[in-house]
């Protein structure tokens, strides 16, 4: 080990958030650090970015020092862990390793989005070792709410760095495997420096419940509904899926999916072998040939996506399935924040049709896939780690984790944030430094930052609409026919019934008239007053200020 050599941890994402997870792990002198990347998310946007697909973290940082950038590992394919790979990684270019459930996904990714970049992806399972520069990164078996998630041990010659990713304690799972105890007690004891932590659910006391549990709980519904049954779930979580069609099947209904993204996850778990021993999943153009109380419909839409199945359904648009009065419609998932009138609106198109609604307030239909405060403690108890820093969740959680780990007898927990650089190795844990992080944003098929992408405008076009101007002048500056005045978003008459658009002409013609013809040669100040002119009557009229552009010719 050379003198001054650091182990340090840098987040550009998820730290201080939920979603968008992105984690560099560096090692080497402050000038030449030698880095691998855990995991490359995303985060969705809100209707404060308007027409943005995803919410990409800026790697510019990491895309500076690519050279010295070893690897990226992936612990599962949840969106916020995977899904910035295929944007992200063409501008990294560097070997990526996954599980194959997470390469089955990110191929079925590609191929749906259309995208260019081919990733290859080197299988990395539970048991499996890879060594890259100066880390040594084994994966340990946990259990979560999608096939296959993996949490990290990174050896490096200052200490070993436990990195749990997603995880929780479920000794009854539909779908494993079980987080492995035992190999996390033999690292405890074999020693570690820094335990890095999911803090999702470090709000909440107790054990979180089984997947069996929440099996039973679908099972008795399907059973005793007497119409058709629709649960919408998180369409990763395979190993609901197959519980709700397993209880389906006992309960002797056929079960139908609804939803592309769903479809997509089921066609990978497939090909793995994931979904033996289920009967074959009808299709949407027999659903009218099957008794009401002969189906169950897994669905897309718990979040209350617009274009998703559970939203079609609730405005009757879909074209061979609708539900009626008597049938019954589970939400097997929790609430996003932020989610909560895009789903209010739903189940209200749901219940005007005289459906019944089950949600996780009513009976036991969900259980997260995250660990709640004694799981926290369970897994402090089997590392045994000198620093705790809690990651993956908002202020909130990562405040109550911190407070955990500090009653727990865990020494130091350094609050962290995404951009803070924390030297985890040699003396104290401690913020050296800042390094530049943000948000990109996915519009259509190009990314970039909030002005190159023009949303900051375009946020203000949904607030106050445009006006388009086109002025013809002739050779002595004289209008060359009338002015066209194209009003766009704004409302169509003042409040006393005056059209707008009149409005908006005659401010044109005052501004043009009130320029003399000998300083109407400078165009660009003429276009100004204009433009100028028809915001002011604009706000007099309506009281909001448009966007004005404005198109001067001499002819």
């Amino acid at each position: 080990m050379a003198k001054n050599e650091e182990l340090v941890f840098l987040p550009l994402g998820g730290v201080g958030e939920i979603g968008m997870n992105l984690a560099l792990y560096g090692y080497g002198t402050p000038s030449n650090r030698q880095w691998i990347m855990v995991d490359c998310g995303v985060t969705f946007p809100g209707p404060e970015l308007p027409g943005v697909d995803l919410v990409l973290p800026d790697v510019g940082y990491i895309e500076a020092e690519k050279k010295n950038l070893k690897a990226i590992i992936i612990t599962h394919a949840h969106e916020d862990h995977y899904g910035g790979l295929n944007d992200i990684w063409p501008g990294l270019n560097v070997p990526v390793y996954a599980s194959g459930f997470t390469a089955g996904m990110l191929e079925a990714k590609r191929d749906y989005e259309g995208t260019r970049a081919e990733i290859p992806v080197t299988p990395f399972k539970a048991g499996d070792v890879i060594n890259v520069g100066p880390f040594s990164i084994e994966a340990i078996g946990v259990n979560h709410s999608i096939p296959e998630p993996m949490s990290l041990v990174i050896r490096t010659p200052l200490g070993n760095v436990v990195h749990t990713g997603d995880w929780k304690i479920d000794h009854n799972p539909s779908l494993g495997p079980l987080t492995d105890e035992a190999r996390f007690r033999a690292i405890g004891d074999e020693g570690v420096l820094a335990l890095l932590c999911d803090s999702t659910n470090s709000m909440r006391d107790g054990v979180s419940p089984s997947e069996e549990e929440v099996s039973e709980g679908l099972r008795k519904i399907i059973e005793t509904a007497e119409g058709r049954v629709a649960i919408t779930t998180f369409s990763s979580n395979v190993g609901r899926i197959r519980s709700i069609a397993q209880a389906a099947e006992a309960a002797g209904r056929e079960v139908l999916l609804l939803g592309s993204s769903l479809k997509r996850v089921v066609a990978v778990a497939d090909d793995l072998g994931l979904m033996e021993g289920l009967k074959p999943f009808i299709a949407e153009d027999e659903f009218g040939f099957i008794p009401r109380d002969k189906i169950v419909i897994i669905l897309t839409g718990s979040q209350g996506e617009a274009r998703a199945a559970l939203a079609k359904i609730a405005r009757d648009e879909m074209r061979h399935v609708a539900l009626t009065a008597g049938d019954t419609v589970v939400f097997s998932s929790r609430t996003i924040p932020g989610n909560e009138k895009a789903i209010l609106e739903i189940k209200n198109g749901l219940v005007e049709q005289g459906i019944h609604i089950v949600t996780d307030s009513e009976a036991l239909v969900h259980v997260s896939g995250h660990p709640r405060r004694n799981e926290l403690q369970q897994m402090y108890e089997w590392t045994r780690p000198q620093i705790l820093v809690p990651v993956h969740g908002e202020a909130a959680h990562l405040m109550a984790q911190m407070e955990l780990g500090l009653q727990s007898g865990i020494k130091t927990v350094p609050r962290v944030r995404n951009g803070d650089i924390l030297r985890l190795a040699p003396g104290p844990a401690e913020v050296i430094d800042q390094a530049p992080f943000g948000r990109v944003y996915k519009d259509g098929k190009l990314v970039g930052d909030l002005d190159e992408m023009g949303i900051s405008n375009r946020r203000k076009l949904s607030y106050v609409g445009h006006v388009a101007v086109n002025v013809l002048l002739d050779s002595r500056y004289e209008f060359m026919g009338d002015p066209d005045v194209v009003p766009f978003g704004l409302p169509e008459y003042d409040d006393e019934g005056e059209a707008m658009e009149d409005t908006l002409y005659d401010a044109v013609l005052g501004a043009v008239e009130s320029i003399p013809r000998a300083r109407r040669k400078d165009l660009e100040t003429l276009r100004e007053a204009v433009r100028r002119a028809v915001r002011a009557a604009a706000n007099e009229a309506w009281g909001k200020k448009p966007v004005v552009t404005v198109f001067v010719t001499k002819v």
